[in-house]
């Protein structure tokens, strides 16, 4: 199928952009960057925008660099940038970890990680991680400028904070320490499906007992989350086969798994207890 007819836009500059999203988001109008989720169901008519505003013409989103202590990932940044760690320590090393996973090498070379960030499919990883690290989005309009956490952000199946009239200009993750451990696993059927569940853990090491840890999951319910109760299950203790089995046990009962034809509940119970397992075992 193709898809509906609509009214293209192609702003270069990031003021032009938010003037024409203000104007054209009342009519369904459409933020356009890598594309590789909104097309195919334009495509398939599932979506019908009257208007897509292309960014791909406005170079200052293109961009990324560490400032006052995080890592700024601009809107037109995509998947391939982060095959190599594009900052020093943990952090780098985690989202070039993480990239792998994403799809398939022709997708990473043209999505973007703020595109995935603000589709918020709860199979996302970029949302994984940002779930997990407590990043930020920072929200352009004709209005002004906004900083929304993720706590805050990711509100349901591809539902977040950001209005209509909002473009998404740049996510914020924080640099981790240098004595931070990290992990990630994730399980589709085959390679390059999408996830049905997924974690993201990081932690550090104080006298041989675990700090700071953090575990995050996302596939398994609506949208990506912390889980307090897995994190309780690792702080002050020390790590080891045990302890990751408990915490994992505690990131299974903590959830509200999603259910389909295919997965049960109990399925992507054991899926997280598993992932979350196998996270915490690769970041020690």
């Amino acid at each position: 199928m193709k898809p509906a007819s609509f009214r293209y836009h192609a702003p270069k500059t990031l003021a032009e952009a938010v003037t024409v999203l203000a104007e054209v988001a009342p009519e369904d109008g459409r933020v356009l960057a890598g594309g590789q989720s909104l097309v195919p169901i334009m495509a398939f008519r599932l979506a019908k925008p009257a208007h897509l505003v292309d960014i791909n013409g406005i170079s200052e989103l293109d961009r990324i660099a560490v400032d006052g202590g995080k890592l700024c990932i601009g809107a037109l940044v995509r998947h391939t940038a982060f095959y190599r760690p594009v900052c020093e320590g943990p952090l780098g090393k985690l989202l070039a970890t993480v990239v792998r996973s994403i799809a398939h090498h022709p997708i990473r070379t043209r999505g973007t990680f703020c595109g995935s960030v603000a589709h918020a499919d709860p199979a996302s990883e970029w949302c994984a991680v940002v779930a997990t690290l407590d990043g930020e989005m920072v929200a352009q309009s004709n209005r002004g400028r906004r900083v929304i956490a993720a706590k805050d952000y990711f509100d349901g199946i591809m539902t977040t904070a950001l209005e209509d009239h909002e473009l998404l200009t740049e996510v914020r993750l924080p640099l981790l320490s240098a004595d931070t451990r990290v992990g990630f696993q994730e399980f589709s059927r085959r390679a390059g499906d999408f996830a049905l569940s997924m974690a993201v853990v990081t932690y550090r090491l104080v006298n041989g007992t675990i700090a700071d840890a953090r575990v995050g999951i996302g596939g398994a319910e609506p949208f990506p989350r912390r889980l307090a109760a897995a994190e309780s299950a690792l702080n002050g203790r020390a790590p080891g086969p045990d302890v990751f089995q408990a915490a994992g046990a505690a990131a299974a009962a903590a959830i509200d798994p999603l259910e389909d034809i295919q997965t049960s509940a109990d399925y992507r119970r054991d899926l997280v207890h598993a992932m979350t397992r196998r996270a915490l075992d690769s970041a020690a």
